[in-house]
């Protein structure tokens, strides 16, 4: 999983970026740190790269997308959220919309 360290090299991945995983945790945040390694896991298994930023460290990110608590995992498709799960994240259902997410960049694909 790839850092995003700063609030311009967000927006490069979002222009740039068809598909993407977002997972945005925050400083001595325990769920943050125990949900990470589990996320991180999945990214092997998908065809479309995974990122993480830390909230406290790029703050304007934090605003721009309306994030009050962590962690957060978001998906997007071009350009734009997908999907959104915050705090407690039921992994099922994270891999459930991710699925949805993969076939719908494969249809984009096929055309």
């Amino acid at each position: 999983m790839e850092a995003i360290n700063t609030y311009d090299g967000w927006l490069q991945e979002l222009a740039e970026e068809e598909t993407f995983l977002l997972f945005v945790k925050t400083d001595n945040c325990s769920v943050c740190e125990a949900l990470f390694p589990q996320v991180a896991a999945l990214e092997e298994d998908y065809g479309f790269p995974f990122y993480y930023v830390n909230a406290a460290r790029v703050p304007e990110l934090a605003g721009q997308l309306s994030l009050f608590s962590a962690p957060v995992v978001l998906l997007f498709r071009s350009g734009r959220e997908f999907a959104r799960f915050a705090r407690f994240v039921p992994m099922a259902e994270l891999e459930r919309r991710m699925d949805e997410l993969e076939e719908a960049a494969g249809e984009t694909d096929d055309q």
